[in-house]
């Protein structure tokens, strides 16, 4: 007995484990057809379109509008317009409902509006209960027809832009992602416009009245509602509320063609606080009207579409030389896409994970996929697709954006018939005819110093500057006297640094009270730095604890709590600029800086010399003590990246000492705009 229970305990156990499949080997059924939602469509005399859709599952209303307009109608000194308009019309609340009482209403309410305009299309939204949809649908339509765009508003948008603005070189990938678009499209081409400081200062109220007078009128409106309503009511609801806008002319919107003629190039841009490589691949692409535009889908998911990609299994898990990898032949409906292929490495690897990818594109092209590829490929995507029409709302945006686009309403059926019956014939055929490895463009954003020499082999190298433009100064810059400039300036000089003084570097023990939004924050500070050559080593003791920088041709690090980091570019600026408008660096490079006599100012009843004096690309102004030719006041104008406006800084010196042969002021205050921004009293001073 005892022997028949532990044979019949195994068997229990062998059966379930004898019975498990391998995922290979197990069989799935066809995919369930879509069910299509019916769709109400009807019109309105002023040209609007709608389409509704039931749905009784939740008790929820959501309105989209699709508005025919966009970025691509604005001209390029007001780029930023359509982004801003869009948001603004929100934000700034309408006529009838302010921006706050718009807000408390819709937060009361647990109800949402949205609007935006895009490149190629505007839009808004309202998601409400059911049961507040009609009082709330008056308030969406007003916000539509009768925004405000209220100066405080478009003011705080204005300066958002700006933050965005001086932030967009903060982030690799972002670089990267842009960088190369204008490398396929061109430099001013309309697809690759981005807002400036000088667009944003260009665009004025009157401007987002004109671009919302024209867009949102009845001939450019298509509105889809989906949710818990009878169709009937909703007809005669939907009559009342947009019966009253204009039929207004139908925006006709171009899109430019491109010339493209596949240049092989490699492009580099130097971010010098990453450790890392981010490169991206590729040339043009295509239109979404190509027949081929199924193939060229699974193409896409055998080479880059995921884990089990090629390029993913190859560069990251085989050859381990990626942090990430993929990519694929973009489409677009009105104008080509790109076929771009990315990754992020090592920066000491970076021409090898290049070569890596090149490899399995060209492999693509000369070895047919497995069929196992091809069949794993096509379950994944179909699958993947089925999730876009998961739900009525879904069903009904996508057909909206079809009939937007001027695609068929059964481009979805289509791209399913044509997945299933893509051969690995095709595949082969698609990779060989559109991916072109031999001509492609390649852009790394990464450390100079860490890469080294490595992409020379490419060809020669492009080195793209990204630096942001500043607005145009509003100042009259007044021309001076050379000569009498290049004589105070030796006296300045002459004042500030002995005859027969040597020294290669300058060393400082000092305190800094810096002003802040919380109040004045205290730094001890030691530093010696060399302005010959604008390198720098500095601690200082903070809040935070003790932080260090070297800094040296342009760049260095930051090294606080034990970490070291490159110093962020943000920062690197800021420190040569300051270093540059030092006296004690015009001092020593007297020879290369150039001034101009000003005449004379008088301050606090005082007379003074004024020299303007241009140091290796920056410019300040010195008010001199005539007596001693020591400088009592500078003065410059810069950027404050965060507004997009340029700052006037005026700094004052007192109690000046003289040590090694070398003069300095043993006090300083910063006024930034009239306000007193820094505070530095200075213990020591000497050469090394």
């Amino acid at each position: 007995m005892k022997r028949l229970t532990i044979f019949i305990f195994a068997l229990l156990i062998a059966l379930p484990i004898s019975a498990q499949k391998r995922y290979h080997e197990i069989e799935f059924p066809e995919i369930n057809p879509i069910q299509m939602p019916e769709v109400e469509e009807f019109n309105l005399d002023n040209g609007i379109n709608f389409l509704l859709v039931e749905d009784k599952e939740l008790p929820l209303i959501n309105v989209r509008v699709t508005v025919k307009t966009g970025g691509i109608l604005v001209s390029e000194d007001k780029t930023g317009l359509a982004g801003m308009t869009g948001s603004v019309m929100r934000e700034g609340g309408s006529v009838n409902y302010p921006a706050d009482e718009l807000n408390k209403l819709l937060e009361d309410n647990a109800a949402y509006i949205s609007t935006f305009i895009g490149t190629g299309s505007g839009g808004a939204s309202l998601n409400v209960l059911k049961e507040d949809f009609d009082d709330l649908l008056p308030v969406f339509v007003d916000v539509l027809q009768n925004p405000a765009f209220p100066t405080d508003k478009i003011d705080l948008a204005k300066t958002q832009a700006k933050s965005s603005i001086s932030r967009r070189n903060d982030n690799q990938t972002q670089i990267g992602s842009r960088e190369f678009q204008k490398l396929i499209y061109g430099e001013n081409s309309v697809y690759t416009r981005q807002t400036e400081y000088e667009t944003i200062d260009n665009i004025t109220r009157e401007d987002m009245i004109e671009l919302h007078e024209n867009a949102f009128v009845g001939s450019n409106l298509t509105v889809g509602i989906v949710g818990d309503f009878d169709t009937d009511e909703m007809k005669q609801k939907l009559r009342e509320a947009f019966g009253s806008f204009p039929t207004g002319s139908p925006t006709n919107l171009i899109y430019p063609e491109i010339n493209y003629d596949f240049p092989s190039t490699i492009n580099f841009i130097n971010k010098s606080d990453v450790n890392q490589s981010y490169v991206s691949m590729g040339h043009i692409g295509g239109l979404r009207e190509n027949p081929d535009y199924p193939a060229i889908q699974v193409m896409n998911e055998v080479l880059a579409g995921g884990f089990s990609s090629r390029l993913f299994q190859e560069v990251r898990t085989n050859l381990g030389l990626a942090y990430s990898v993929g990519g694929g032949y973009g489409t677009n409906i009105n104008y080509p896409g790109t076929f771009r292929l990315v990754t992020m490495t090592k920066s000491s690897t970076t021409a090898e994970a290049i070569d890596a990818i090149l490899n399995e594109v060209k492999r693509l092209q000369q070895e047919p996929i497995t069929k196992e590829e091809l069949n794993n490929t096509k379950d994944q995507f179909l699958n993947s697709l089925v999730f876009r029409y998961d739900s009525k709302s879904k069903i009904l945006n996508e057909r909206i954006n079809n009939e937007y686009s001027g695609l068929s309403p059964d481009a979805f059926d289509k791209l399913m018939e044509g997945i299933k019956a893509t051969t690995i014939e095709d595949v082969q055929r698609v990779a060989r005819e559109y991916l072109k490895p031999d001509e492609m463009q390649i852009l790394v954003v990464g450390n100079k110093d860490e890469i080294g020499d490595q992409l020379e082999k490419y060809g020669k190298v492009n080195e793209i500057d990204i630096s942001i433009p500043e607005p145009p100064s509003d100042e009259e810059e007044t021309a001076g006297d050379a000569a009498q400039g290049q004589q105070w300036l030796n006296k300045m000089s002459d004042a500030i640094i002995a005859s027969g003084t040597e020294a290669e570097a300058i060393r400082e023990e000092a305190t800094i009270t810096q002003k802040t939004p919380m109040g004045d924050m205290e730094l001890q500070s030691s530093s010696v730095t060399n302005y010959n050559n604008y390198s720098s080593e500095r601690t200082m003791q903070t809040p935070q604890g003790e932080m260090s920088i070297s800094f040296e041709n342009g760049s260095g690090t930051l090294s606080m709590m034990g970490q070291q980091r490159p110093l962020p570019s943000q920062m690197a600026q800021p420190i040569l600029k300051e270093m540059k408008r030092s006296y004690l660096a015009i001092a020593f490079n007297k020879d290369v800086a150039k001034a101009e006599y000003l005449g004379e100012e008088t301050v606090e009843g005082k007379n003074y010399a004024v020299l303007r004096v241009k140091n290796d690309g920056v410019q300040v102004t010195y008010l001199l003590n005539k007596e001693t030719a020591l400088p009592a006041r500078t003065r410059y104008s810069e950027m404050n990246p965060q507004t997009g406006q340029r700052q006037q800084a005026e700094t004052v010196f007192f109690d000046w000492k003289v040590v090694d042969g070398i003069a300095y002021a043993y006090s300083a205050i910063t006024y930034t705009d009239g306000e007193v921004a820094a505070e530095v009293s200075v213990e020591s001073h000497g050469t090394e």
